[in-house]
């Protein structure tokens, strides 16, 4: 037996089928044989089903709420980061420093939303100069590789940017006991 964080006992390899998976599994089968009949169909699920069963995943608990504007918001200041950082990349590229140095910078995320933090980790991963070497789950903490960081100060900086993310993804997909977590660390 198996203690889940909500405290529930289940078994150590828990079989579940989650339906929002089954009907995406279904669709790539589908789009994959090209053949759209009722046969294709009922066999995708068929496959997509044994496919849960053999390779189960845990369970996500997500309450994702898309509020539109923070969505535009984040989708904005991402493309904003990844254009400041690219220019800091090709500068330090053309041009490198003679103490270049860079740093595994630790971020323990503010919230327990394996959502939230699939989401961050990709996002800091895509922003040029940085890129996600390992996640802990259980904690809920990114470890980064930071190009061009010096002192300290840089690396509190690189922490600020991506807790800066994580507030925006929670402003635009959290649920409300999240959001308001965004609310009280201001």
């Amino acid at each position: 037996m198996r203690t889940t964080r909500s405290g529930l006992q289940r078994p150590a390899r828990y079989r579940s089928v989650q339906w929002p998976m089954v009907l995406v599994l279904t669709l790539v089968w589908w789009a994959l044989w090209g053949s759209y009949s009722a046969f294709s169909f009922v066999g995708g699920i068929v496959v997509a089903v044994g496919v849960c069963l053999v390779f189960p995943l845990p369970p996500l608990r997500m309450q994702v709420r898309l509020r539109p504007w923070a969505f535009v918001v984040l989708v904005a200041r991402f493309h904003w980061d990844v254009l400041v950082a690219s220019v800091q990349v090709a500068r330090v590229t053309l041009f490198p420093p003679k103490d270049l140095t860079s740093a595994l910078v630790e971020v323990p995320l503010r919230t327990e939303s394996d959502f939230v933090l699939t989401v961050v980790a990709q996002l800091a991963s895509l922003v040029p100069g940085s890129v996600v070497v390992e996640v802990h789950r259980a904690s809920h903490t990114l470890y980064l590789h930071a190009l061009d960081v010096s002192d300290e100060a840089d690396l509190e900086d690189v922490r600020r940017r991506v807790l800066a993310q994580e507030d925006r993804v929670l402003n635009a997909f959290g649920g409300p006991e999240e959001h308001t977590l965004t609310e009280v660390d201001r």
